[in-house]
C-alpha cells in the first residue's frame, strides 16, 4: 500500500544519527524475509518522511525489535553521503516510499520518491532512489531511470512493489505523468533494471495510486492502478486491474469507484486501497476507500478477487447495516484503509478512517471503524467503532483531531494479531485480541509516526 504522509517533525532524531556506509553484498545471501528489514536483523523497520534543512524532505527510520520499534534510529536526505541529488525546497523526498529487497542480497531496501525533483525536462520532473539496505541500515543510493520524462510529470507520485512476473526476484511499479511503469527486478545498485513495462489506460485516465498484491492466486503479483478520469460532463474515478504474468502484464477489467457529473476537481479522487484475503478463499480482495463519494460522505468498495481476476463487488458506508454512526457530507468516511488479521482467525480485517466526523459537537473529531472478514466477506456485522469518546480509548475528545486520518493494522509483537495504530493529535495503538481490537492495553504511540508502518 502507498505511504502518504502528514509530515510530522520527530526532534528525537536529531542526535544518534547512523552513519551512512556501503555494504559489502553478500554472495549467494537469500532474499530478505521482510522487505522493510533495513538492516537484516530479521525485525521490521519503521521509516517514515520527515524534514530536512532545505525543506526538502527526508527518511527517518527507527529499528524493529523483537517487542516493536527500538531505539536505534537513522536519518536520511539528499545531503546524506552517497544519497544522489540535492536538498532543495519543494522536492518532496520521501513522502512516498515502497519497501523491498530489490537487489536480493537479504537485506530490504527502500524505494524513496522525490516528486517535487526539478530536471533537465523541467519543474517537477520528479524522480525515484532506491536507498540500499545494509548490516547497518539504509546506505548509499542509486537513480532509478525515468522512462517517461517530462515537466510535472511527478515521478514517484505513488510507488508498488510485488514480483510481478512470478521469477522471485522482487519488481517496482512507479505512476510517471499518467503512465504507470514497472520495472523488472533485480535492481542493481548500478541502476540497471531489468525490461520496462508502461501501463497506459487512456488519455482520459490519470493514474494516482498503487496497491499489489494476489487477487487470482497464482504465483503472480498483481496490480490494482486507481486513476482519476474525466469525461465531456463528468469527473469520476476507477480502480483498473492488471493481471502479473511470466512474460507480460494484462490489463483487466475496471470498476467505477465514483462519479459525479458537471466539472469538478480531480486529484486523487479515488483515494487509496489494499489487497487482502478478506474472504479467506485464496485470492487477494482490492478494497479501495473514496473519501470524496457522495458529498464526501465517502465509501469503500470491494472488489473480491477469484482465478479469473477480480469479480463481485460490495460497496461499505455508515449506512450499510451494523456500522456505527450514519452518513453525514464531509465525513471522509474511507479516509484511509488498512488490512490485517486483527482476532487471529485467519481472515484479513479492514480498518476504516472516518477521519471528520463530527462527535458531540466537536467537528472533524474523527474516529475508525474495524469491519471483521468472514467465508461471505466483509459487512457491517460486528463491526467495531472507535473514537476519542470510546471508554479505554487515551486522550481527550476534541475538535480537528482527525482521528483516524492515517490507519495501520499491523503486528509488531510478533501474537499473531494485528493492532491498530491511529494517527490523530498523537498518535496511539489499540492492540489487537481474540475478541478484536481492544482498548486494554491501549498506548500513545507518538515517538514513530504510523505512516512509517508499512503494510
Amino acid at each position: 500500500m502507498p505511504n502518504r504522509t502528514t509530515a510530522k517533525l520527530a526532534t528525537f532524531l536529531v542526535a544518534g544519527l547512523i552513519p551512512l556506509t556501503l555494504p559489502t553484498a553478500a554472495a549467494d545471501a537469500a532474499p530478505a524475509k521482510h522487505g522493510d528489514d533495513f538492516n537484516g536483523d530479521g525485525y521490521r523497520d519503521y521509516a517514515y518522511a520527515s524534514f530536512s534543512a532545505k525543506g526538502g524532505g527526508g527518511v527517518s527510520v527507527v529499528f524493529g525489535t523483537a517487542t516493536g520499534p527500538g531505539t536505534t534510529r537513522q536519518r536520511i536526505t539528499q545531503s546524506s553521503t552517497g544519497v544522489p541529488g540535492t536538498d532543495e525546497a519543494d522536492d518532496m523526498f520521501g513522502e512516498v516510499r515502497a519497501a523491498a529487497d530489490f537487489d536480493g542480497d537479504g537485506y530490504g531496501d527502500l524505494a524513496v520518491a522525490a516528486n517535487g525533483e526539478n530536471g533537465s525536462h523541467g519543474a517537477d520532473q520528479g524522480a525515484v532512489t532506491i536507498l540500499w539496505g545494509s548490516a547497518s541500515g539504509l546506505s548509499t543510493g542509486t537513480t532509478l531511470p525515468n522512462k517517461n520524462p517530462g515537466s510535472h510529470n511527478y515521478m514517484g507520485k505513488d510507488l508498488a512493489t510485488g514480483d510481478f512476473n512470478g521469477d522471485g526476484k522482487q519488481d517496482l511499479a512507479v505512476i510517471n505523468g499518467a503512465v504507470t511503469a514497472v520495472y523488472r527486478g533485480p535492481i542493481k545498485r548500478s541502476g540497471t533494471t531489468g525490461t520496462v513495462t508502461k501501463l497506459d489506460k487512456t488519455s482520459s485516465f490519470y493514474s494516482s495510486a498503487l496497491i499489489a498484491g494476489n487477487v487470482n492466486g497464482d504465483s503472480k503479483t498483481d496490480l490494482a492502478i486507481i486513476g482519476d478520469v474525466t469525461g465531456r460532463d463528468y469527473v469520476a474515478s476507477d480502480v483498473w486491474f492488471i493481471k502479473g504474468g511470466t512474460s507480460s502484464l494484462t490489463p483487466g477489467n475496471t470498476l467505477r469507484l465514483e462519479s459525479q457529473s458537471g466539472e469538478g476537481s480531480g486529484g486523487e479522487r479515488g483515494g487509496d486501497g489494499v489487497i487482502a484475503d478478506f474472504d479467506k478463499d485464496g485470492y487477494g480482495d482490492i478494497a479501495v476507500g473514496t473519501s470524496i463519494y457522495s458529498k464526501q460522505q465517502g465509501r469503500v468498495s470491494v472488489w473480491y478477487g477469484a482465478s479469473a481476476g477480480p469479480s463481485r463487488t460490495t460497496r461499505l458506508t455508515q449506512a450499510s447495516s451494523g456500522v456505527a454512526g450514519s452518513p453525514e457530507n464531509y465525513d471522509h468516511f474511507g479516509s484511509d484503509v488498512s488490512a490485517g488479521d486483527v482476532n487471529g482467525d485467519g481472515y484479513a480485517d479492514l480498518a476504516v478512517g472516518v477521519r471528520d466526523e463530527a462527535i458531540d459537537g466537536k467537528d472533524n473529531a474523527g474516529g475508525v471503524h474495524v469491519f471483521k472478514g468472514r467465508a461471505s466477506g466483509l459487512s457491517g456485522t460486528g463491526s467495531q467503532w472507535f473514537a476519542r469518546n470510546t471508554p479505554g480509548v487515551p486522550g481527550p475528545l476534541r475538535a480537528n483531531d482527525q482521528f483516524g486520518g492515517l490507519v495501520r493494522l499491523r503486528d509488531t509483537n510478533g501474537d499473531g494479531k494485528a493492532d491498530l495504530y491511529v494517527s490523530a493529535v498523537g498518535d496511539l495503538r489499540l492492540p489487537g485480541s481474540a475478541s478484536g481490537i481492544t482498548t486494554m492495553g491501549a498506548t500513545d504511540y507518538s515517538d514513530v509516526p504510523i505512516d512509517g508502518l508499512l503494510e
